[in-house]
This record gives structure tokens, sequence and C-alpha cells, in this order.
């Protein structure tokens, strides 16, 4: 369970918590709210990319007994960025772009040794959707060992339209999944570029599938069917670095 110093309780502080411009990972609303200050709240949330879950009240409860109207708000441990602003920044400065896309990974402590695998291969961000994905508290803080503390992490609404301004703006895709064409090492990571990693039981979403430019798979030799997605990211990532330092 998220720390609660890292929560705001309250229909009046969470909207004080939105206008200030904090950076807010999730929202858990009483299913049944029909105040005036809750009609407030949901205007003031239109137009951002803040997850907001309908919940039983007694799902509140049991996180705390204080009065919280029926609301209470999951402040983030980062600030989120724009992967549109990121990718013309690192152009600019004239870098090799290298992120990390993750398509519907909840486990904390996965996305928490995904982010200290990037950060200790120089991968520029790791992206995530707005909604079904991981939140940032302190659990993935811990597990990624400070890496989110510098790690870029961009929250996206549509992971497909991302996908596409990537495509456009010169990155190469490579999808890591079961329905792989070839071995992850036959792929080309030398230039601008994204792998896109998804969850363990699912995997990459077939939308997301199709704006790729290579789908490669990891050999399984075993009996077991597939990696861990943190251990199989961090292949992945380490077969990039290699071939972009061998550039």
């Amino acid at each position: 369970m998220t720390d609660k110093s890292e929560m705001i309780f309250g229909v009046r502080a969470v909207i004080e918590a939105i206008q200030a411009g904090k950076e807010i990972d999730k929202i858990l609303v009483k299913k049944d709210i029909q105040s005036d200050l809750s009609k407030e709240l949901f205007a003031a949330l239109k137009g951002l990319l803040i997850p907001v879950q309908r919940v039983p009240v007694e799902r509140i409860n049991r996180i705390t007994r204080k009065n919280h109207q029926g609301v209470v708000a999951f402040i983030s441990s980062v600030t989120y960025q724009k992967t549109e602003d990121l990718v013309p920044f690192l152009f600019e400065q004239g870098k090799n772009p290298f992120f990390v896309m993750l398509d519907g990974i909840t486990d904390v402590r996965n996305f928490g040794a995904i982010a200290r695998t990037c950060e200790c291969a120089a991968v520029d961000a790791v992206i995530i959707p707005a909604r079904g994905s991981v939140s940032v508290n302190a659990d993935a803080m811990k597990t990624s060992a400070g890496a989110l503390h510098t790690l870029p992490v961009c929250r996206e609404q549509n992971l497909r339209a991302t996908l596409q301004y990537l495509k456009d703006s010169g990155f190469r895709i490579v999808a890591a999944t079961e329905k792989g064409d070839y071995d992850y090492t036959k792929a080309d990571y030398t230039g601008p570029m994204c792998i896109i990693m998804g969850a363990e039981d699912t995997g990459v979403s077939y939308e997301n599938l199709a704006l790729c430019d290579e789908w490669v798979k990891i050999p399984m030799l075993g009996t077991i069917e597939s990696l861990n997605v943190s251990v199989a990211a961090g292949i992945l990532i380490y077969e990039a670095v290699k071939q972009r330092n061998n550039d």
C-alpha cells in the first residue's frame, strides 16, 4: 500500500491539489458520490490525464479513517513528462533517442526493476499509459533503487497515438512478443528507437503491435513459456546497448 503521506483526502483538498498543479497518480471516488463539490471535482479533472476509479466506500475506509468525503488522491512520486516535448529536446541535444514503452504492466516491482535497468543503460525515458498501468508509488521508487528519481517517465493518454508520433519522428519500434518473427538479436536497435514490452499474461496489445516495425522473441529453451517481464526487458535493452555502442 502506498505511504499515507502521499495521499490527499477530501473533495476540496483534492480540487486544490489539482488546481495547484500537483502530480496526481490516481484518484479513488466513492461510487455514488453526488455532491455539488464532487461536480466541481470532475470539472477540474476534465482534460487531464489523471485516472479516476469509482470504488465502494469500504475500500476508501480501509485506506483511511479520516474524513475523506468519498475521495482520496494518490500523489505521484515523480513529475511526468510528455513524449512530444522530450523527443525534440533530445534531437536538439544531438542525442540518438532510446525509449522503453510499457503496455499494460501493473506490477510495481516489475516496473521498478525495469526502470532500474533503463537508468543503468542510459535509456532516455520510460513511457506508460495513463490508464491500466502501474502506479509510480513508493514501492516502485524503492524497487528502482532510486532510478525513478532521475529517469524521465512519460504518461500518455493513448499509446497508439504516441507510437505513431514516434514513427513520424523517425523512430524504429521493436516489440517483444511470443508472436515474434525472429530472434531478438536480429533486430536493428541502432537509430532512434523504442522497445515496447507488454504484460506477462496478455503481451503487447494487437493495436500497438500493428504499428511496430519489428516483432522479436527471446528463445525459450526450457519448459516454462515466458520470462519475467523485467528480465525480458533487460535482455532486449542490453542487446540495444551492445548494438548502439558498436555502431
